[in-house]
């Protein structure tokens, strides 16, 4: 299982929301180096007023009250100061040269007596180590020793990620909403071409948008309005096949009823009704009648109860054997005549072949609904259980039969479940026999 989304649409708006919150944060990383180097101008500005500050207390007090005028220095300004023969030792390192000048030109500034100007001036230590030292040196040569503990300046502030994350949000956002409206088309195309493969005279896709768009909608018509026309075609050419060979087959009956070897008009009479039985069965195989019907909420439950009393009506000695098992009532929306039809050809396709009919309706399930019909015959070899469901294949000596039939019955039955939006598939059963499973939309 991977986290990558498969869609296409999901993966575009990731993609692109990661680049551009990338470059949102490189553009706010910069801002927030540029706000930083004018914290530390401001910041060097600002101690360099205070030392100024502390030394012209000093020094313009007399040298017997400079002590004095050190103990009442405001605690507010954080500067401890001592007076002492030699500059104070510390483990800080020396100021970088561009902090250390800005915080000169800063002490420049302050006016100080003249003839009261400091001899020297040491510093070491920078706000970004939370610690700083002065050392200047008095027109006396005593040394004054200021120190000052300072906030460390924080590179990445809390109002940075708050802005980030809203910028980040509002960019998701319309991304998604931009690839969600540019993916449409290709939703609409998608829906489109799966209602055409279940209903072949689905309505048209409509021809709007963009010029690609328009492009895509209007080469897809165009490819539904050749499918159906050559459905039109095929359908057309059946009936009229089917239509000629009635009459003729008629004929030959009446004819057959005038023949004197009744063994001899025995066996016409069973060859022209099934010939007969073949023209209906391949017209009923090639009309489209199931998407002619209009869908309506059937009772899947009764539908399968009914058919499997009439195969055992026509059928007396099976009747025993059509058993349903399931829910007593089950809707689904379907084609009434049309669902009867598939699951009547699965329902005489097990008792003809397997010798029984164990109808299994199950409760949907993730919207689908599943039908087992299940016989107990020899079931179907491994590699035929998809070829029974090309028209007029049979396979009498695998499935024991003793007549063919046409072929035609689980080709009809899949055809009309596909145009519900489902399916059938044929399984062998573990304890044997064959397994006929549906699925249909809930």
């Amino acid at each position: 299982m991977t986290l990558w989304p498969r869609s296409l649409a999901t993966r575009t708006a990731l993609a692109l929301i990661a680049g551009l919150a990338v470059l949102e944060g490189g553009g706010l990383f910069i801002t927030e180096l540029s706000r930083l180097d004018l914290q530390r101008l401001e910041r060097a500005e600002a101690l360099g007023l205070r030392f100024s500050s502390v030394y012209r207390s000093v020094v313009t007090a007399p040298p017997e009250q400079r002590d004095l005028a050190l103990r009442e220095l405001d605690p507010a300004s954080g500067i401890t100061a001592t007076l002492d023969p030699a500059p104070a030792t510390s483990d800080l390192e020396p100021t970088a040269f561009e902090f250390q000048r800005m915080i000169r030109v800063s002490m420049q500034v302050s006016p100080v007596p003249n003839g009261l100007r400091w001899k020297e001036l040491r510093i070491r230590g920078t706000p970004f180590e939370g610690r700083m030292l002065v050392s200047l040196q008095l027109p006396s040569g005593d040394w004054l020793n200021e120190r000052v503990t300072v906030e460390r300046p924080r590179l990445i502030q809390n109002d940075f990620l708050v802005a980030w994350c809203v910028m980040v949000a509002l960019t998701a956002g319309m991304v998604f909403w931009a690839v969600q409206h540019f993916a449409a088309p290709v939703r609409r195309l998608t829906a489109a071409a799966e209602q055409l493969g279940v209903d072949v005279n689905a309505p048209p896709l409509p021809e709007e948008g963009s010029a690609e768009v328009l492009a895509a909608a209007v080469a897809f018509n165009t490819m539904a309005a050749r499918i159906r026309r050559f459905v039109q075609d095929r359908t057309f050419l059946l009936t009229a096949i089917g239509h000629d060979l009635r009459t003729p087959i008629t004929r030959l009956k009446l004819r057959a009823e005038w023949m004197e070897d009744e063994e001899q008009q025995r066996k016409m009479l069973a060859d022209l009704d099934e010939l007969e039985g073949m023209v209906a069965a391949t017209l009923a195989f090639g009309r489209s009648d199931a998407n002619a019907e209009a869908p309506a909420a059937i009772d899947l439950a009764e539908l399968a109860r009914t058919i499997l009393e009439e195969a055992g009506d026509a059928r007396p000695e099976l009747a025993e054997k059509c058993v349903y098992q399931g829910p007593p009532h089950l809707t689904v929306r379907a084609r009434p005549v049309a669902m009867k039809r598939a699951l009547t050809n699965l329902v005489l396709n097990a008792l003809n072949y397997g010798g029984s009919a164990l109808v299994i309706l199950t409760a949907p399930r993730e919207a689908v609904v599943t039908l087992w019909v299940d016989d107990d015959g020899p079931g179907i070899p491994p590699g035929d259980l998809e070829r029974v469901f090309e028209p007029f294949q049979r396979l009498e000596d695998s499935r024991n039969r003793e007549t063919g039939g046409t072929g035609l019955g689980l080709p009809i039955a899949r055809s009309i479940l596909r145009a519900h939006g489902g399916d059938v598939v044929l399984t062998n059963r573990a304890r044997g026999g064959l397994r006929a499973v549906v699925t249909l939309p809930a």
